[in-house]
């Protein structure tokens, strides 16, 4: 009866509850997408793949919400090609309108990614520009490098109806825009006046409140986006300049952790750089499963490399952790300039290490013997006949210079000083050197 009478009640309940989704809609409704909201993105500091992360969620959140227009505030001294080249790619396919707002600068690839939004509006006071391809070393990418940045540029340019002429100035030290100043040898940066003066920039305003009246969304409701924790990190770690660093930090860790006994603080060190690493690339979007893995079948292969004899495992786990970090590569030729500075950081350590401290230390206890059979310890290749010396004997054979006398009915084999002394000869121990045993002829002894 009880149980009959739960099951109503569980009948009812589900059926009201059921009621309650269905008209609560009606009793609360959804928010409409007409209310208009701004999204407010800082793009700052250097550009590269963490920052890329970041801007890409907030297109995707802006989307799913239903945004109104995103504005890409920035103030950025550029950064890397790679990806600029991807975070341009984002901001022309969203379909919510875009603003750049230069507040302060957008130079070099700042001012590629300015050129690809709708619109750029810029405070007072503000640059955009000075866009040359340059490698980590700071000179000219190269001419292949030089021609795609160029046909970029131009396209961006072109892109909302903007004369190109001024972009490949940005970029090429060799077109001269004369009403500027700009001659050969030098990269156009232009100022908030004449980028309205040139058609680069639609607006000049002083707060965010005249962007949005410009707009025409005075009134709406601003969401400010700030990169998380992860991408902070993400974006700090896939900087070009800390990558070999972590690299090295990585390598030279784990190098001496091999003469540590147990396992201490290199290694710590030297695991904790390389997790770093490969979870910033991750978080940015370069890093997938399979670097993960194939780092981790390399260290397994290395560390077998000790106890298995050949030499090729630990080709093998080298290969595989190159290949790893390659695979989580943002740009193929910076990272083997960083692989090649930790290699020659991890090589340089090493050796120190060997003449400083040897190789009694760590790991090499385990797979190197380092005991030696010396006399000091009492090791000895033979018994040592001390008890011989000043025995009187007979020789058996003669001794040329080496053959056997007899002493108290022991047969024993002796060497003479270098002299030959026939056989029924009486001899003399006079030393024993291990198994050697020198004697001297009694008659000689007398005589001298």
């Amino acid at each position: 009866m009880r149980s009959k009478t739960f099951i109503q009640k569980a009948i009812i309940i589900t059926f009201a509850l059921f009621t309650l989704f269905i008209l609560l809609p009606q009793v609360f409704p959804v928010q409409a997408k007409s209310e208009k909201i701004v999204y407010f993105v800082p793009v700052e500091k250097t550009v590269e793949q963490g920052l890329g992360a970041f801007l890409n969620r907030s297109i995707e959140e802006a989307e799913k919400i239903g945004a109104s227009h995103i504005v890409f505030e920035l103030n950025t001294p550029g950064g890397v090609v790679d990806a600029a080249l991807d975070i341009a790619k984002s901001l022309r396919e969203t379909e919510i309108p875009t603003t750049a707002f230069i507040n302060k600068s957008a130079l070099s690839a700042g001012a590629y990614l300015a050129l690809n939004a709708n619109q750029i509006v810029m405070v007072p006071h503000s640059t955009m520009g000075a866009a040359g391809i340059i490698d980590q070393q700071g000179n000219t990418a190269g001419k292949k490098a030089e021609s795609m940045w160029l046909a970029e540029m131009k396209a961006s340019a072109e892109l909302n109806n903007r004369d190109p002429i001024y972009a490949l100035a940005m970029a090429d030290e060799n077109v001269e825009i004369p009403k500027f100043g700009v001659k050969k040898g030098e990269f156009l940066t232009l100022t908030a006046e004449q980028a309205i003066e040139v058609g680069y920039a639609e607006k000049i305003v002083s707060t965010r409140a005249e962007l949005l009246d410009y707009l025409g969304l005075s009134g709406a409701t601003i969401q400010q986006m700030e990169e998380s924790f992860a991408e902070k990190l993400a974006r700090f770690i896939t900087n070009p300049i800390v990558v070999p660093i972590l690299l090295s930090i990585g390598s030279l860790g784990l190098v001496i952790e091999l003469y540590s006994p147990g396992f201490g603080v290199p290694g710590i060190m030297g695991l904790s750089s390389l997790l770093l690493f490969f979870y910033g690339h991750m978080i940015a979007g370069l890093a997938g499963m399979e670097s993960i893995i194939l780092v981790i079948i390399g260290i397994i292969l290395i560390v077998l490399e000790f106890f298995v004899p050949g030499g090729i495992m630990g080709l093998l786990g080298v290969l595989s952790i190159i290949t790893s970090l390659l695979l989580a590569a943002e740009n193929i030729s910076h990272m083997i300039f960083s692989i090649l500075i930790a290699i020659l950081v991890t090589i340089i350590a090493s050796v120190i290490l060997f003449r400083r401290f040897g190789y009694e230390k760590g790991i090499f206890r385990r797979i190197i013997l380092f005991d030696s059979t010396s006399s000091e310890q009492g090791y000895v290749s033979n018994q040592n006949r001390l008890d011989l010396i000043g025995l009187e004997g007979t020789t058996v054979t003669p001794l040329r210079p080496s053959g056997t006398a007899v002493f108290n009915d022991e047969r024993v084999d002796v060497v003479t000083e270098g002299s030959f002394i026939s056989s029924n000869i009486k001899v003399k121990i006079i030393k024993v050197e291990g198994s050697r045993i020198v004697v001297r002829e009694i008659k000689k002894e007398v005589e001298e």
